[in-house]
């Protein structure tokens, strides 16, 4: 079994679209107002945002993207007025994560594990 999908809640389809287009996502299916599909620049998975009449309450949906390049992605991202609630940092799971919130309030860790994501020295 392969995870192949995640799609998350919006008020707001079009804006949120804009908003995961900047963080490099690639937009392949466009039926807004109502869902919008993007592709990850890399790998096989797809990601997908469909319009709510309200949001989820309680802790909601975290969404975790990893990339090599992570401090180079935030600085970029920042150029780009992308905002985060915590800058690069080195976790003691052996990752080095960033955080910021979508327009929907969506949780977004941005990181880099490398083969601690899968391999971490406490694998069972």
């Amino acid at each position: 079994m392969d995870l192949n999908q995640i799609t998350i809640p919006s008020l707001d389809v079009a804006k949120a679209t804009v908003f995961y287009k900047i963080l490099g996502l690639q937009l392949i299916v466009d039926a807004t107002p109502r869902y919008v599909r993007f592709e990850c620049p890399n790998g096989n998975s797809t990601f997908s945002i469909h319009e709510v009449e309200e949001l989820p309450t309680g802790n909601g949906v975290t969404l975790y993207f990893e990339e090599d390049n992570l401090d180079e992605l935030v600085k970029n991202l920042q150029k780009k007025g992308i905002e985060f609630t915590q800058l690069p940092e080195d976790k003691t799971w052996l990752w080095r994560e960033a955080h910021l919130n979508d327009l929907d309030g969506n949780k977004i860790i941005i990181y880099y594990a490398g083969n601690n994501r899968k391999n971490p020295p406490w694998r069972i």
